[in-house]
């Protein structure tokens, strides 16, 4: 069985510039348009950092219409879920600029304390955005997809509340950074997990990856991709930074994330297709696609209206993280017997998600 979850990371570009307005309001405004025609729900990876820091300082004229916005995403049924970007929080302002702390650009490699004051600083401001102080988003999507060393944060996420997360995508390698997601590669659509997101394991956290298949470098040099990224503002970086990227870049066969934002229609049919033709081989297993979109990368509507149109002629659901992970045969078993559990962690049962989906329904 084949579930399709749009992903959108909720937000402006990786160094502090853009406007609300143009990156985040008005194309967030028309994917919703598009979702409600086709009666479908999304999930919208908030990046909660920078609208509390750009809230606070009053630099963006649109800040109460996008807080309004994430209200309106909510009672709508759309999943709301936590994206961070740590260096946002200890950010100054240098004229009509951000000045972002580099230093504490992967949350995972944060002293234990440093990461429990800021996810709990980020579960305090979506409860007042969202005035439900009893709040705690399900799923969670590491900044810059760095969930690696996983335990520091993954320990914080479960005592937090949190049970879903959403930055893997296999093989993928950031030199700079540590990370290495190559070994998920041996993993299937989604598993459990708890002290190392790429190791299969009993344990309190569920990873749901974004999709990715392993193509031909080329494949990743098409016209719509590369507009995108010219458009994109860098983050600031060291020559030897840089020479990395190449490095991770340049391979035989790359990493090609689900990116309804970046790939053209005839890609993300593809992408389905091919996994339509494993399902006829296995269709008692779950198969949840995870595709990724940015808000700054919203240019092309008609490619999602057309996707979404054809997924409904297929007989594909779209659905969330939260209403997926009911899906995950085992879970609950798995969870229940994790190491997380007889440590005392609470976990939400899945008829809670199930009743979820049914109050979605009616």
């Amino acid at each position: 069985m084949i579930e399709c979850v749009f992903t959108i990371d909720y937000e402006i570009f990786g160094n502090g510039r853009g406007a609300l307005r143009q990156l985040v309001l008005e194309p967030t405004e028309e994917l919703m348009r598009v979702f409600a025609q086709a009666n479908a729900p999304f999930v919208a990876f908030v990046e909660v950092a920078e609208l509390e820091m750009i809230a606070a300082h009053g630099t963006d004229e649109a800040i109460g219409a996008v807080e309004n916005q994430v209200r309106r995403l909510r009672a709508q049924r759309h999943e709301v879920a936590l994206h961070l970007h740590p260096q946002w929080y200890n950010a100054r302002r240098q004229g009509d600029l951000w000045e972002l702390d580099y230093t504490e650009y992967n949350l995972c490699t944060l002293p234990n304390p440093r990461i429990r004051e800021i996810i709990d600083r980020a579960l305090a401001y979506l409860r007042r955005l969202l005035s439900e102080p009893d709040f705690t988003p399900m799923s969670f999507r590491a900044g810059n997809w760095l969930f690696q060393p996983t335990k520091p944060v993954a320990d914080v996420l479960v005592t937090s509340g949190i049970r879903i997360d959403s930055s893997v995508f296999k093989g993928g390698r950031q030199r700079s950074y540590g990370l290495d997601y190559r070994p998920a590669r041996a993993n299937s659509y989604y598993w459990t997990f708890c002290e190392d997101v790429n190791l299969a394991t009993p344990g309190p956290l569920l990873e749901i990856p974004i999709f990715t298949e392993q193509v031909p470098f080329w494949k990743m040099l098409k016209t719509k991709r590369i507009a995108l990224q010219q458009k994109a503002h860098p983050t600031p970086g060291s020559r030897n930074s840089r020479a990395n990227r190449w490095l991770d870049f340049l391979r035989l066969r790359y990493p090609r994330k689900f990116d309804f934002c970046r790939m053209t229609f005839r890609e993300l049919t593809g992408v389905v297709e091919r996994v339509l033709q494993e399902d006829r081989l296995t269709p008692d297993t779950y198969k949840p696609l995870v595709a990724i979109g940015h808000s700054k990368d919203l240019n092309d509507l008609d490619t999602v209206v057309h996707f979404l149109r054809w997924l409904r002629t297929n007989g594909i659901p779209v659905t969330t993280l939260q209403e997926a992970a009911a899906r995950c045969q085992g879970l609950s078993t798995a969870i229940s017997e994790s190491k997380g559990l007889s440590e005392g962690h609470a976990v939400v049962p899945v008829s809670d998600i199930r009743q979820a989906r049914a109050r979605r329904k009616a």
